[in-house]
C-alpha cells in the first residue's frame, strides 16, 4: 500500500480565501443557510416600530427593517422585502444599506443576480469608507466579477480597508503580497498584516501566519509559534490549519510527533469535507497510525476524497479493490480508478506509476473486464467535469 502523506507541505500561499458572508452582528445581511431565529413577541413589535419609522422614511429604520426580514426575525424572512427597505436606505446615502443591497444583487436575493449592479452598490458603500465593502469590492476587481479584473485595483480597495484595521482587509492584502499578486511581493508586510488581522482572531489569518512560521516566509522559521497559530485556527474549525496541525503532530514538527492527535485533527478536518484530510485519515487506517489498522475505514475515507477528484486517494482506491483489503475485490473497479488516478495526475511521474500499476492488472483481466472498467472511468470523468463546471 502507497502511504499518502501528510499535506501540510503541499498547501500553498496561493490558496484563495474567502471572505465569510456578512454578518448580522454589523448590520449586514447573514448567509442565506443561517437559520431564521423564532419569532418573538418582542421581536415582532420592535419589527413594527420599525416599520413605522421607515415608512416616514427613516433611513436608518430602513436599513433596520431590512435586516429584520433578511435574518427572519420579528417577521417572516422574505428577500425580496429587505432588498426593497435596503434599497429606500441605500438611496439616502446609507452605507450599510448600500453594502446590504450590494450583497442581495451579488447573491441573487429578493432581486435578480446582477453583479454589475452589485459592484455599483458596494462602491458607493466602498466610496463612504465601508471596510466590508472596500473588501468585496477588492473581491470583483480581483476575480473580474461585476467589473473589469484588475488586480492592481483589488489591491487599492484591500488596503483601504487594512488602513482602517479591518481584518479581512488586512487578510486579502496580506495574500496580495504574499503572492505578489497586484501589488510587488513583500513576504515581510505580508506576515505583519497577517498577523494583524489574526490577533483579531481571522482564523484564515491564523493559518496564513502559521504557514509563513513554518516555513520561513517574510519571518524566521518558528515551528512551536506555527504550531500555536494553527491550533487557534483549527478550533474555530478552520479545514486547512487543521489538516496542517494533524500533519504537524504526525511529523513532529513543532510539537512531539503524536500519531493519535494526528488522526484527532485530520478527522475533524475530513468530516468536514477536506479530501486532503480524508486522504491523510484513509492512510492512517491503511497502515494503523494513531488508529486500529481497518482497511474498510480506510476504503471509505479513500473514496470520500477520490470522489472529490484527489488523485492519490483514487490510485489508493484502486488498488484496495486490486487487492481485496476492505472491499470486495474487483478488478473492473480497481481498473476505473487507476484510470480515473491517471488522468487527474499532478505529475507525470505519479501519471507514470498510476500507468504502470493498471498495466500490471490488465494482464489478469477479460477484454470484456477492461471496456467495462474504461466505461465506468469515462463516465466518472464527465460528471465531476460536470459538477465542477
Amino acid at each position: 500500500m502507497t502511504r499518502i502523506l501528510p499535506a501540510a507541505l503541499a498547501i500553498a500561499l496561493t490558496a484563495f480565501v474567502a471572505v465569510p458572508a456578512p454578518a448580522a452582528a454589523s448590520g449586514q445581511a447573514p448567509p442565506p443557510a443561517a437559520p431564521p431565529p423564532a419569532a418573538s413577541a418582542a421581536q415582532a413589535a420592535r419589527a413594527e416600530e420599525l416599520r413605522a419609522r421607515a415608512e416616514q422614511g427613516d433611513a436608518a429604520a430602513q436599513l433596520g427593517l431590512g435586516l429584520m426580514y433578511a435574518i427572519g426575525q420579528g417577521v417572516a424572512r422574505d428577500y425580496a422585502q429587505a432588498a426593497a427597505w435596503y434599497r429606500k436606505a441605500a438611496e439616502q446615502g446609507k452605507a450599510l444599506a448600500q453594502l446590504n443591497l450590494g450583497w442581495c444583487y451579488a447573491a441573487g436575493l429578493g432581486v435578480p443576480q446582477d453583479l454589475a449592479e452589485a459592484a455599483a452598490w458596494y462602491r458607493k458603500a466602498a466610496d463612504q469608507g465601508e471596510p466590508t465593502a472596500q473588501v468585496k469590492l477588492g473581491g470583483f476587481y480581483a476575480t473580474g466579477d461585476g467589473v473589469p479584473r484588475d488586480e492592481a485595483e483589488a489591491v487599492a480597495w484591500y488596503r483601504k480597508a487594512a488602513d482602517q484595521g479591518d481584518a479581512a482587509g488586512q487578510l486579502r492584502l496580506g495574500l496580495a503580497l504574499a503572492n505578489g499578486v497586484g501589488v510587488a511581493r513583500d513576504e515581510a508586510q505580508a506576515v505583519s498584516l497577517f498577523r494583524k488581522a489574526a490577533e483579531q482572531g481571522k482564523a484564515p489569518a491564523q493559518f496564513m501566519l502559521g504557514v509563513m512560521l513554518e516555513h520561513g516566509r517574510g519571518v524566521p522559521p518558528d515551528l512551536p509559534d506555527a504550531v500555536r497559530w494553527y491550533r487557534r485556527a483549527a478550533e474555530q474549525e478552520d479545514v486547512t490549519a487543521q489538516l496542517n496541525l494533524g500533519a504537524c503532530y504526525e511529523l513532529g514538527r513543532g510539537v512531539p510527533q503524536d500519531t493519535v492527535q494526528a488522526v484527532a485533527w485530520y478527522r475533524r478536518a475530513a468530516e468536514q469535507g477536506e479530501a486532503r484530510a480524508q486522504a491523510n485519515l484513509g492512510s492512517a487506517y491503511a497502515s494503523g497510525r494513531g488508529v486500529i489498522q481497518d482497511f474498510a475505514q480506510a476504503a471509505a475515507w479513500y473514496r470520500k476524497a477520490a470522489d472529490q477528484g484527489h488523485a492519490p486517494s483514487q490510485y489508493a482506491l484502486a488498488q484496495l479493490y486490486a487487492s481485496a483489503l476492505g472491499v470486495q475485490r474487483s478488478d473492473v473497479e480497481a481498473c476505473r480508478w487507476f484510470l480515473v488516478a491517471e488522468s487527474r495526475a499532478a505529475s507525470a511521474g505519479d501519471r507514470a506509476a498510476y500507468a504502470a500499476a493498471r498495466e500490471r492488472l490488465l494482464r489478469g483481466m477479460t477484454a470484456a473486464q477492461v471496456r467495462e472498467a474504461q466505461r465506468l472511468a469515462r463516465e466518472w470523468l464527465a460528471a465531476f467535469d460536470s459538477r465542477a463546471r
